[in-house]
């Protein structure tokens, strides 16, 4: 490692190829954890499960990612960034072709429960790997345009899936998403430049301990509590928005549903802005402004014309993404001005993210089953309200740094 080095800047070959090579990353990750989504009625039909159980085919998935994390984040702080990184990916290419031809409901959960630890891989190690090897003056904007790969793989997979399903079936739109999954990680594997900045850290004491650490600093608790109620609205408006938008009064087909995940599009871009807004204004004023753009999307949800509807997941997404963009990178920085481990936190964040996902989109099937689209937005409206809260007590906690 070279101390005096400070990081790869913006138009160095470095920057584009870890840009890429993590952008590619965000893609085949999220492209293949939330394929499901857009097959849920599918799914539902084809296994002769109810609405609320063919949600586990996204639960388990981020129920295991977030287990995964707790175990790859710390291991990342002792053994380097890029190696998990590239073996994760290769697992999430195989499971993806081999749930493809799952033979039965069980089956398919099984795989999707292991291929969510291995998902766990990019969260776990993205944020900390740019925050080491970039320069600070762009870890903001680099850590946007992590999240704009992920919005972009999450929209991919989304859309790729819902138009194969109408080609051949929920086994030919998995087939599809598995071959984007290995396409990206041999990308990946040729584009990712090695580490150079990493330091292994000193084990000290059980791992249990080293993770209580990040549990002794108010503002990444707020960061994790905001993490968690922020995805579980989320993820519910989704899941629930594919069984909305294919019943009554809409109508639509599986491909044409699942154009309402162009959305993504807008996550893609106010994601990096609003890093660059974070940059400028600070984090503190960013952040529970995009948490009231994500609320009055979820508001907009609520009357029945189709271009409502659409416009109000729009908005919706625009703040979801904005927000977690700002809060992803606040959690590496608040870790590394505190002396904290950056892996450990920044795998706490996901970790918490991930949770309020499988809470989330289990609770949104079962609150469209009893009490419809209201139901569904009260329980939206209600995690991102309190995330709100959460984000203004973010304001009153003590500054370790300009921010």
């Amino acid at each position: 490692m070279t101390e005096e080095w400070p990081g790869h800047r913006v138009g160095e070959p470095g920057f584009r190829r870890a840009a890429l090579a993590v952008f590619l990353a965000g893609v085949a990750v999220f492209a293949t954890l939330y394929a499901p989504q857009a097959l849920l009625p599918e799914l539902s039909r084809a296994f002769d499960v109810t609405p609320a159980a063919s949600t586990l085919a996204i639960s388990i998935g981020t129920a295991a990612l977030a287990v995964g994390l707790l175990v790859l984040g710390p291991v990342s702080d002792r053994r380097g960034r890029t190696g998990i990184l590239h073996a994760c990916l290769a697992v999430v290419a195989l499971l993806a072709v081999l749930l493809a031809v799952a033979p039965s409901w069980e089956v398919l959960l099984v795989l999707r429960g292991v291929q969510g630890f291995a998902l766990a891989g990019l969260p776990a190690v993205a944020v900390a790997y740019l925050r080491e090897e970039l320069h600070p003056a762009v870890s903001s904007r680099a850590v946007g345009l992590y999240v704009s790969g992920t919005a972009i793989g999450g929209l991919t997979g989304r859309v790729l899936s819902g138009f194969l399903t109408e080609l051949g079936g929920w086994r030919t739109a998995l087939g599809g998403v598995a071959v984007l999954a290995v396409g990206c990680a041999v990308a990946v594997r040729l584009l990712l430049p090695p580490s150079r900045r990493f330091t292994p850290l000193v084990r000290q004491g059980p791992l249990l301990r080293q993770l209580g650490r990040a549990f002794t600093d108010p503002a990444l608790l707020a960061l994790y509590g905001v993490a968690a109620l922020l995805m579980s609205g989320f993820v519910a408006v989704y899941n629930a928005g594919t069984f909305r938008l294919e019943s009554e009064p809409y109508g639509l087909t599986p491909a044409l549903a699942g154009l309402v995940f162009l959305a993504y599009l807008l996550g893609s871009v106010s994601s990096p802005t609003a890093g660059a807004l974070a940059d400028r204004f600070g984090r503190r004023l960013v952040v529970p402004g995009a948490v009231l753009v994500m609320g009055a999307g979820i508001a907009l949800t609520l009357p029945t014309p189709l271009w409502c509807v659409v416009l109000g997941v729009c908005v919706l997404t625009t703040g979801f993404f904005a927000a977690h963009g700002v809060a992803n990178g606040w959690v590496a920085a608040r870790a590394q001005l505190g002396g904290r481990p950056v892996g450990q936190a920044a795998s706490l964040y996901s970790f918490w993210y991930y949770v309020g996902s499988s809470v989330g989109g289990t609770l949104a099937g079962r609150a469209w089953s009893e009490a419809g689209w209201s139901g569904v937005a009260l329980l939206a409206g209600g995690s991102t309200l309190a995330a709100l809260l959460l984000s203004l007590v973010l304001g009153r906690t003590r500054s370790l740094g300009r921010r």
